[in-house]
């Protein structure tokens, strides 16, 4: 298999653990004063885009970080629970940074550059080192050392935990660096404000069109270079783990002006999400990955079981992950915990009142933590009640605020009877393709952290997510942007009264006038539902041929009936959600169609990608490396119109297998 003609990955040559050194010795420079004539625009300021814009100003740009949250400490970064994943190997239990590379080929299902996930590998540990010196606050042992815990995938500790607020305390310190280039006047902030549009001039970005989402007036802003920073697209399915905000308007626009989607079907389901409790849901909960450390996830052994989960014995409660995969138990990859869920649930074998959850369960291991204090107490023959009290005690210095989070969502208390949890829509591992200089195939034109295809294949490991992002914003693309800015510096600021600016604003105002036109019958959010209804069902956790092919032909009916029925109320000149919403949705339904048609395309089972036609007879997902093993990068032609090309993916250093957590 050759890869197509318009997609070059620029990999660097020699072996692979001298391919990002060498880059970084012989990559082309931008003297200092230089750099403060390059003017570069970031959108989204996440853990990558602040990352990105605090890092690009120190060096000397002059950046526009561009985010439509009142505030970056808004972003969906701040989210992320459980950790941040990086080879140090503090554990002294077997931890390399090639382990770390290999765990993520294989946990992607070998769906990945070898090149790109050994470098996020390799600048793995910077990342802890610079959030300690930006004062991140993570958990730490009795003797000051940093602490760390397992996640999915592995079967090292590697992964770096400020209690259940990882991401929150990250995005703190990024943004912390972020404030202080906007203080030294370095970086000028537009929060509230969302890109509508990237406008290309011979062929490059040069810049977007942006609305203020408060007066709604619409901006043009110049940029030698465009970061897209703008995160994942999980809200295609109306319901998931994503902040309500999160879109792929961003990431669409620049599609649609030239950059390829890369791996548009590959979508991660997290296992532990709090189940859909009923129609009225606007979002689901996550229950951080780091609770597999200590719970045990089981179901009855009788169908139908309506016993309270307390009231079962242990003999007749199936711990399916244990069974099954006795090496990595509770904490196989999030696609195979998944999956199992969902199979023993639609066997009948749920739990609660929708018999679509599955317990998680902490009374074993607050009994051996318990059991762990009373011998460090010297307490002599302890009650089983004083046990459990000194173990309920650790789980809560553990998990203290996932647990309270859980209580108030479901009236519930987790300390006294299991979680009921199910898989939900919690990540993309598809996004705009990117080379290694993590550029899309729009020159000028770049795509961070989540909103790029490029580290995980067809499964993101957990504690990964914060990874990829960090190691964009600091370490990767400060070295990669001058690569390309180097040819930029004779380039002079281009006015916006350009005739490219002045016709994409003008293409804006178009589809804004247009969307209140139709004045038609039913909501934004009644389309939003109908997608995510469809998504679920025919490109969720599952997939088939014929579910695939209704439902293109169904959302392509959904577009239509759109733009011919949609209210929005409003005016253009206000601070208008509905209108916001719009145009995500307008977006979100034609990026199904796209993500049914890859899904269509890929006659395999990886990672999170599962055709029913293509799995083992012990229902594992089954690849097929002789013809699929590629990244799937597509254009857009036309309205529902794409092309595929393809990237080999070249494998000189893993050995293709099929996965085996058993």
């Amino acid at each position: 298999m050759a890869s197509s003609s318009k997609l070059n990955a620029k990999i660097p040559e020699g072996i692979l653990e001298d391919k990002w050194t060498k880059y970084r010795s012989t990559v082309h420079l931008v003297n200092p004063a230089n750099k403060r004539s390059l003017e570069v625009i970031v959108v989204g300021s996440g853990l990558a885009g602040s990352s990105a814009a605090a890092s690009l100003a120190e060096m000397g740009y002059k950046v526009k970080v561009f985010c439509f949250q009142d505030s970056p400490r808004r972003a969906h970064s701040i989210a992320a629970q459980g950790g941040v994943n990086a080879a140090k190997n503090y554990q002294n239990d077997g931890d390399s940074v090639y382990r770390l590379f290999y765990d993520t080929i294989k946990g992607g299902d070998y769906r990945a550059r070898e090149a790109n996930v050994h470098r996020l590998a390799e600048v793995s540990g910077n990342i802890i080192d610079q959030c300690v010196a930006q004062g991140v606050p993570f958990a730490r042992e009795y003797g000051g050392t940093l602490s760390n815990r397992s996640f999915g995938g592995t079967q090292v500790q590697r992964t770096f935990y400020a209690a259940g607020q990882t991401g929150q305390q990250l995005l703190l310190g990024a943004y912390s660096a972020l404030q202080r280039q906007v203080g030294m006047g370095a970086v000028t902030l537009m929060a509230r404000h969302e890109m509508m549009d990237v406008v290309t001039i011979d062929g490059k970005a040069r810049g977007i069109i942006a609305r203020d989402l408060v007066t709604g007036k619409l901006q043009r802003h110049f940029g030698h270079a465009v970061l897209l920073c703008t995160g994942g697209y999980g809200n295609v399915f109306y319901l998931s783990t994503n902040a309500m905000g999160c879109n792929v308007t961003a990431a669409w626009k620049a599609h649609k002006k030239g950059a390829f989607f890369g791996n548009p079907c590959y979508t991660q389901i997290h296992p532990t999400c709090i189940p859909v409790s009923g129609d009225h849901q606007s979002k689901l909960t996550l229950m951080s990955e780091s609770l597999r450390n200590d719970g045990r996830i089981w179901v009855p052994k009788q169908k139908d079981d309506k016993r309270k989960a307390k009231d079962i014995p242990e003999e007749e409660r199936d711990y399916y992950l244990e069974r099954r995969y006795p090496a990595f138990g509770n904490l196989v990859p999030r696609d195979v915990a998944s999956r199992a869920a969902k199979e023993r649930c639609d066997a009948g074998y749920g739990v609660g009142s929708s018999k679509m959850a599955v317990y998680l369960d902490f009374e074993a291991n607050m009994m051996r933590y318990g059991q762990i204090e009373a011998n460090k107490k010297n307490l002599h023959n302890p009650t089983k009640e004083a046990i459990r009290a000194l173990g309920k005690d650790v789980v809560k210095e553990k998990y203290g605020n996932l647990f309270d989070m859980y209580k108030q969502i479901t009236d519930e208390d987790p300390y006294e009877m299991p979680m009921r949890i199910y898989p939900a829509v919690h990540y993309t591992m598809g996004g705009l393709w990117v080379d290694y200089n993590l550029m899309t195939t729009v020159p000028g034109l770049y795509a961070l952290g989540e909103a790029n295809f490029s580290d995980h294949g067809a499964n993101r490991l957990g504690a990964s997510a914060l990874m990829q992002g960090l190691a964009d914003g600091y370490f990767v693309i400060p070295y990669t942007i001058g690569e390309y800015l180097s040819e930029e510096i004779r380039t002079k600021a281009i006015p916006t009264d350009n005739e490219a600016f002045v016709k994409a604003e003008a293409e804006v105002q178009e589809r804004i006038n247009k969307l209140f036109s139709i004045k038609g019958t039913k909501t934004v959010d009644y389309f939003h539902k109908a997608l995510g209804r469809i998504m679920w069902e025919k490109c969720g956790m599952a997939r088939s041929a014929k579910g695939l092919t209704e439902a293109i032909a169904e959302i392509q009916q959904l577009k239509k009936d759109f733009w011919s029925d949609v209210r929005v109320p409003g005016e253009q000149h206000e601070f208008n959600t509905e209108l916001e919403k719009a145009h995500r949705v307008a977006d979100f339904i034609e990026l199904g169609e796209l993500m049914c048609k890859d899904a269509l395309n890929r006659n395999e089972s990886c990672g999170g990608h599962f055709r029913e036609e293509y799995q083992t007879g012990e229902g594992e997902a089954m690849r097929d490396d002789d013809n699929f093993a590629y990244v799937a990068a597509w254009e857009y032609k036309g309205e529902s119109n794409f092309e595929l090309h393809k990237e080999e993916l070249k494998f000189e250093n893993i050995k293709l297998a099929q996965r085996n957590y058993a």
